[in-house]
């Protein structure tokens, strides 16, 4: 007897939508440390890679307009979490809907934060990782040493907000990308899954969000560069940037670990929390999950 197999290509619907963030949830919060901690660490190098192909792309890109050099940029970053979502990683910001879950009472609140604080701290490894492997390639040196001063003219900016504004700047941008791994949830391929994050994920670095995991390769490179870059460097990147005035290590005398932590990663990290869980997670559990029982 021949077997009928029904085959959907259909996007999945938004009540369907919630109902597969919240096991998916479930899954991600039961999981052990060290698969946890592992696939934590990969996503933390390839939202770099995507700010890596970010700084390249950017590098030179004043001869052109504003908002066509930054949508550039933006459309490069989209690397980062198209390698997290298909090839499979744990980021601490897509991470923030597990609060669908916890809100239908299917995961404990010791659950949560315990899947956020690992998961944020193997970003945290793998971004790191990555900076010191960037550095050691000297990729800053490509283009007489323009791709570095973008780097670190990109860290310096992040780190000259102050708390309140990085606060603001951080839920706006973990809105978004709650949105793309949100709309992921309604993929039914690949390719679905990558239309779905471009848009958004361009929106938040053309806007100029703040991405918590993606400064921890943004502002710890331009840290790097900025100690261990060699005398022509600075030589090379005066030139490139077509200034007659010398461009030193007193250029970025802000660029310190002290406002990285401080004027960035922690109000971007609180503010991530809030566009994320609060601004997408619990708004659409209270729209399609709320009073429904397993």
């Amino acid at each position: 007897m021949a077997t009928e197999i029904e085959v959907h290509i259909d996007a999945l619907m938004p009540p369907e939508m919630a109902a597969r963030a919240e096991s998916i949830g479930i899954r991600k919060a039961a999981a052990d440390f060290w698969t946890m901690f592992a696939l934590a660490i990969l996503a933390g190098a390839f939202i770099s890679t995507g700010a890596i192909f970010s700084t390249t792309v950017a590098a030179g890109a004043s001869v052109l307009p504003y908002g066509v050099a930054r949508l550039l940029a933006g459309l490069a970053f989209c690397l980062g979490l198209i390698l997290v979502v298909v090839a499979g990683a744990e980021l601490f910001t897509g991470n923030n809907l597990i609060v669908m879950a916890w809100a239908a009472g299917k995961v404990s609140t010791v659950r949560v934060w315990r899947n956020w604080i690992i998961v944020y701290g193997g970003n945290f490894v793998g971004a790191l990782l990555t900076a010191l492997i960037m550095l050691g390639t000297q990729q800053y040196m490509f283009s007489k040493g323009l791709v570095g001063l973008t780097a670190l003219n990109t860290a310096m900016t992040k780190v000259s907000y102050n708390p309140v504004q990085a606060f603001f700047l951080g839920v706006m941008c973990n809105a978004l990308v709650c949105m793309a791994v949100w709309l992921c949830y309604s993929a039914r391929s690949t390719l679905d899954k990558i239309a779905s994050i471009i848009f958004p994920i361009t929106a938040f670095v053309a806007a100029g969000f703040e991405h918590s995991i993606a400064n921890m390769y943004f502002i710890p490179m331009g840290l790097f560069i900025k100690q261990f870059a060699p005398p022509a460097f600075w030589a090379s990147a005066a030139l490139a940037n077509a200034t007659p005035n010398p461009i030193t290590v007193a250029n970025f005398a802000n660029l310190t670990w002290l406002n990285f932590f401080v004027n960035n990663l922690i109000p971007v990290t609180i503010g991530n929390v809030i566009g994320g869980a609060g601004l997408v997670g619990l708004v659409y559990w209270f729209a399609y999950q709320r009073g429904k029982k397993s």
